[in-house]
């Protein structure tokens, strides 16, 4: 089964949603070809409705390498010296010998499957896969892209698609290891797949391309320009400052740290989506709020590798924009990357709420700054409103963990209070994809998944 085909006109009616002045109740959705066309408020319930619950505008999430999918639980089992990225890493890469085409396609559907059933019905794929096992070139350079994109309609996900330039394996344009092979691609060819990949995810509706030059140690200065030059107004993302020994060969290599580096080298602006950036001072983060970047944070993946901990309460509080991302996709969920978030802001401030402004809910907080980190990181708009996208998640008012509650305390109950369940619907551009909590296509999607897994882990 796939998702229904976008109907030319679609009624949905919800107990509550959340729109762009705030919370209401008997909210009806008119959709028209994908489009919210039409929004009433204070209305009962007609026969031709569909939906319930209560609604919220889809949220993206903005960092995902999917194949990695299929490592989850893998790699928790410590090594004989201390684990840590760099241990973790090393294992990734001995992963990334087996997958061909079929078996990334079909990791890659399940992880956009999950994604939707936990709340998010974008992803910005940061693509780096662009080679063989064995490091040779696709006879189609973009075969792996044109796979991502075919999971992403398989699914119904919406897709921000963001290939990755990766030529150095350290600061000084240093020669990349054997272990990197699969990705490793130089200016042309990687100006040719970014033109390729604008082709082929032109036939999905709102698929937006950006360029992600993988982070200051994989290109050199001059590379990091030229990549940018190809961006025009699209997303930029770079993953900076996840480690503190990235910081420390930032300084050997420049005398600066790395997002020092890029706000005094590069025109950081809100294009641009600093991944992870955990290790920075304040000038740092201040210079990044300034500029109107998104820093996107994965909570749960910088909590599984031990990187540390941003500090999100202070950034927030700076009017600092922040998205969330799933990452490695070791579990996948809107609440759960809300939820550490928070919770991780707590144990190293030692305080409740500190993300929260006072008198705020805090899940009300985390979620608006997702919505509009999220949307801002990948190329779209967001929110319940007309001419908006219809990307709807409905959360089911009858879960236990709702009873009695209205407006952000449902939100709150949601990320910090209900265990998995919460979704009951989503709708993504007018389609049905995710019905009674499951994927409307899982059954299929697990299956070729499984079958994908036998390859990938014989």
């Amino acid at each position: 089964m796939t998702p229904e085909p976008t109907p030319v006109d679609l009624s949905l009616w919800f107990e509550a949603a959340l729109l762009p002045q705030g919370w209401a109740r008997g909210v009806r959705v008119r959709v028209r070809e994908g489009r919210i066309s039409r929004l009433e408020t204070e209305v009962a319930r007609s026969p031709q409705d569909q939906g319930g619950g209560v609604a919220l505008p889809g949220v993206a999430n903005l960092h995902s390498h999917a194949f990695q999918r299929a490592m989850a639980g893998l790699t928790e089992a410590r090594g004989p010296t201390d684990d840590d990225f760099w241990t973790w890493r090393r294992l990734m890469y001995r992963f990334l010998d087996r997958g061909g085409p079929d078996e990334i396609e079909a990791i890659t559907a399940l992880a956009f499957a999950e994604m939707l059933e936990g709340g998010f019905t974008r992803v910005a794929e940061f693509h780096y896969l662009h080679n063989d096992p064995t490091g040779a070139p696709y006879a189609d350079r973009a075969e792996i892209a044109t796979r991502i994109a075919a999971a992403a309609e398989a699914t119904g996900i919406g897709l921000t698609l963001l290939p990755v330039f990766y030529a150095h394996s350290g600061f000084g344009g240093l020669a990349p290891t054997e272990g990197q092979r699969r990705f490793i691609t130089d200016l042309d060819g990687y100006a040719a797949l970014v033109a390729d990949c604008r082709a082929l995810t032109a036939g999905l509706g709102d698929a937006r391309v950006g360029v992600a030059p993988h982070s200051l140690r994989a290109v050199t200065p001059e590379q990091l320009q030229a990549l940018l030059a190809m961006a025009g107004q699209g997303p930029i993302h770079i993953h900076v400052a996840e480690q503190t020994k990235e910081v420390e060969d930032c300084l050997a290599w420049s005398g600066a740290r790395p997002v020092e580096w890029l706000l005094a080298n590069a025109p950081v602006d809100p294009r641009w989506c600093l991944i992870h950036a955990t290790h920075v001072a304040e000038t740092e983060w201040r210079g990044v709020a300034a500029r109107g970047s998104v820093v996107g944070l994965c909570p749960i993946t910088e909590a599984n590798l031990g990187d540390g901990i941003f500090p999100a309460a202070a950034y927030h509080h700076a009017d600092g924009r922040i998205g969330v991302g799933t990452d490695s996709n070791v579990q996948i969920g809107l609440a759960d990357e809300l939820r550490m978030l928070e919770y991780s802001q707590r144990l190293a401030l030692r305080g409740r709420a500190v993300m929260a402004d006072p008198g705020r809910s805090t899940g009300r907080l985390l979620f608006d700054q997702a919505l509009a980190g999220g949307a801002q990181a990948t190329g779209v708009s967001c929110g319940l409103s007309v001419g908006a996208t219809a990307d709807i998640v409905a959360l089911d008012d009858g879960h236990i963990s709702f009873e009695g509650r209205f407006g952000d305390a449902v939100l709150d109950s949601w990320i910090f209070g209900a265990p998995r369940g919460g979704v009951a619907s989503v709708w993504r551009a007018g389609r049905l994809v995710v019905r009674q909590g499951r994927h409307v296509a899982r059954d299929a999607i697990e299956a070729r998944y499984r079958q994908a897994l036998k390859a990938v882990l014989a």
